[in-house]
């Protein structure tokens, strides 16, 4: 018992009394970093290192942070603590790194950070405020296209971007009525989620996209934040032909470099090929012999449509002319004239219309319209002036070419409208009759 009270008491004279705490034993600072050491533009990332240099013997901690107002931040990774020296002098160092994003431009002052540390001095314990200075921060206006205040594109000031395309499946291998999911991943060093950019519009004539959920998340990394945005579509060809969805730029300010940039979600081919036609056997080639006669026969039939075109026309066509314009005008009176006409040039031809079980019936109608009470209608000019015809075609004594004589064609001209002519006198009667 009494050895263990001795090896107490020599433990304690070891130790001794904590050194006095003296002007620079406490010191903490805090430094602004910005990509390639330049004035930032709004939303870009700027790195305050806050670093603590104490040679003392300290029991508790607490670094209280400022409000930073006119500033978004986030803070990379944990406290960290190592061993240092002041003045060849053993010390501890302290180190916390924050990103902080000044959200519009102009000039401002990050107030003070303070360390509250509990140390030990002189046996005794006591509490210290260790504060840094308050550091100005300039942030710069941006001149150029688009920018932090520009709603379209997006403003996206960054170390990196890169993008991934990943489909499934491959869109080349779509046909109509299958679909896809393309899924777009998008990150971004030196910022946080919230500043990648919404899901991009895509959209081709003749694909249908559908877009799904949007996911975003941060990844913090001792050289800043890391931003990652996927974007998802469900993609389905509209027509049955290959179409070329287009690409998506998406445009981002290098804060290393200092310039503008451009990023691309790639163009894609989306729909297959047809399918290729089952082989046929080729048509077999035509001999020589063959191809002439074909040509031979063509000739021939050119040549009948040739004579039939320019031959005349028969005397019996020529003397059916009036009718046939008087039937087109609705004439029945000349109608009945040119009848008249035939009569008397060709009585075997208006005999065999009398006689015909066809036609005879028809002029009967018609003359019974025009000399009868009046009360019967007219028939159809055009109906009568086509039984006329086809009677005349037939083979009986009038047909055309055996007993029309050539006059008839003449006469046929001659007569309509004609004067003292007594058939013609009573068609007219039979129209006044007619029309009243």
């Amino acid at each position: 018992m009494v050895s263990r009270l001795v090896l107490a008491l020599l433990a304690l004279l070891a130790a001794g009394p904590a050194a006095a705490i003296e002007d620079g034993d406490l010191t903490l600072t805090v430094t602004a970093e910005t990509g390639g050491g330049a004035t930032p533009y709004p939303r870009e990332m700027v790195l305050l290192r806050i670093r603590g240099t104490y040679r003392a013997q300290i029991t508790l901690e607490e670094l209280r942070q400022p409000g930073l107002q006119h500033f978004s931040w986030t803070q990379l990774g944990r406290d960290r603590w190592f061993k240092t020296s002041i003045q060849g002098q053993e010390a501890r160092g302290f180190e916390r790194v924050v990103a902080v994003f000044p959200q519009h431009a102009g000039r401002f002052t990050i107030e003070p950070f303070t360390h509250r540390l509990t140390v030990a001095e002189d046996g005794t314990r006591r509490v210290i405020d260790v504060r840094s200075a308050p550091l100005p921060v300039a942030v710069a206006d941006w001149t150029g296209p688009g920018g932090p205040d520009a709603r379209e594109p997006w403003w996206l000031p960054a170390g990196s971007v890169t993008v991934t395309d990943a489909w499934s499946p491959e869109p080349e291998t779509l046909k109509v009525g299958e679909s896809a999911r393309r899924t777009v991943t998008v990150e971004a060093s030196g910022l946080t989620a919230d500043g990648l950019p919404p899901r991009p519009v895509m959209r081709t004539r003749g694909v249908l996209t559908f877009a799904g959920p949007t996911e975003r998340q941060t990844v913090i990394t001792p050289a800043g934040p890391l931003a990652r945005a996927t974007y998802q579509w469900d993609v389905r060809p509209g027509v049955a032909e290959r179409v070329t969805l287009e690409a998506i730029r998406i445009p981002w300010f290098d804060t290393g470099a200092r310039t503008l940039r451009e990023a691309e979600i790639p163009a894609r081919i989306v729909g297959s090929r047809p399918a290729p036609v089952a082989d046929e056997a080729p048509a077999p080639t035509p001999s020589p012999l063959r191809a002439a006669l074909v040509g031979l026969a063509a000739f021939l039939a050119g040549l009948a449509l040739w004579r039939a075109w320019t031959r005349p026309p028969s005397p019996l066509a020529l003397a059916l002319r009036p009718l046939r314009r008087a039937a087109r005008r609705g004439d029945a009176a000349g109608l009945r004239a040119g009848i008249a006409a035939l009569a008397r040039t060709a009585p075997a031809l208006v005999a065999g219309w009398r006689t015909d079980p066809r036609a005879g019936p028809e002029l009967a109608a018609f003359d019974r319209a025009l000399f009868g009470a009046g009360t019967g209608p007219v028939p159809d000019l055009r109906r009568l002036v086509r039984v006329l015809e086809r009677a005349a075609g037939d083979s009986h004594p009038g047909a055309p070419g055996r007993t029309l004589p050539p006059s008839a064609g003449e006469g046929a001209r001659r007569m309509p409208g004609g004067r003292g002519d007594a058939a013609s006198g009573d068609v007219a009667t039979a129209v006044t009759r007619a029309k009243s």
